[in-house]
């Protein structure tokens, strides 16, 4: 079976294609020293080891009623309830 030109051209164009030979490596997602980085932290005296450890819930409770204070006093702080 004979092929139109314009076939066997196309055919040419997609052997001749340079992404049909062109392969590029699979990227590292903690290439770059990330994975590096992230060993480092984890070992850092203060690194989160496990969300199990005994947690101070008081002491929890107290810091952010102290950021809710200090927003309050904020003087570009409003609530929606305010803005009527």
């Amino acid at each position: 079976m004979l092929k139109c030109p314009y076939q066997q051209i196309k055919q040419k164009v997609i052997q001749m294609s340079l992404f049909h030979h062109i392969s590029l490596p699979t990227p590292d997602p903690l290439g770059g020293g990330l994975r590096e980085e992230i060993i480092a932290e984890q070992q850092e005296p203060e690194a989160i080891s496990s969300l199990e450890e005994g947690m101070d819930e008081g002491a929890l409770s107290s810091f952010w009623q102290g950021v809710e204070e200090d927003i309050h006093h904020d003087p570009e702080w409003f609530t929606f309830s305010e803005d009527e």
